[in-house]
């Protein structure tokens, strides 16, 4: 299979899972675009069912689980549910936060027309509550880089808990960043992913670098 998904950046690959570090720009499953998603990239190379266990915003970058078998798609769905697999990502904000770590909870209600959620301080009507950890782990002159372990899984949540205390991530003006990037992408990457493999029992950790660009390259040089 390594030789069939060349070009695809593949971190990791077996007869049970892919793990692929997905560029920005590229939908993880179809949309109403009809731009060929990575899941029907995948299919069509391999020839063989894929099942999406997890999801990337379009304009992220980063890791992205595919299972090949619906036995251990229901695993690692279970796994993702059950908060058994630690996800950690970087985000780029030009604001820097109050304190330089700290837990952020909120509880967001999705609006579907908008495809944006609203972030509330306090449990109202038709909300969900959202957790996450946050560090700041590098800066330079305009921007700053903050590691982000998620501790629930909600509709563009690190988006909106980052805009709600003021430090919308860099090219995201759906939630409040003044300008976009070029390429439509954000700088949100989804940088780690550690579980226990379905079918080894293996703790697994799979880390993948952000796309190539100036501030990302900063960032990481700091």
């Amino acid at each position: 299979m390594a030789n069939i998904l060349q070009g695809m950046n593949v971190i990791y690959q077996d007869e049970f899972i892919v793990v692929i570090n997905k560029s920005p720009g590229v939908p993880v499953q179809a949309d109403k675009t009809k731009d060929r998603s990575l899941k029907a990239q995948i299919q069509a190379k391999t020839g063989q069912a894929v099942y999406l266990v997890h999801r990337l915003d379009r304009p992220v970058s980063g890791l992205v689980v595919f299972a090949l078998n619906s036995l251990i798609a229901n695993d690692l769905n279970n796994k993702f549910k059950e908060r058994k697999i630690r996800k950690i990502y970087h985000a780029v904000v030009a604001n820097r936060p109050e304190k330089d770590a700290g837990t952020l909870t909120h509880y967001l209600r999705k609006d579907a027309q908008q495809n944006r959620s609203f972030a509330f301080n306090k449990n109202l009507h038709h909300t969900q509550k959202a957790e996450l950890k946050y560090r700041l782990i590098g800066s330079i002159e305009r921007y700053h880089l903050l590691e982000i372990e998620l501790l629930s899984g909600r509709h563009h949540q690190i988006r909106a808990q980052l805009a709600a205390i003021n430090c919308p991530i860099k090219g995201d003006v759906k939630y409040g960043f003044k300008r976009g990037n070029r390429d439509r992408s954000i700088h949100l990457h989804a940088a780690e992913l550690a579980f226990t493999h379905p079918h080894t029992q293996e703790l697994m950790t799979f880390t993948a670098t952000p796309p190539v660009d100036n501030v990302w390259k900063m960032l990481d040089e700091r």
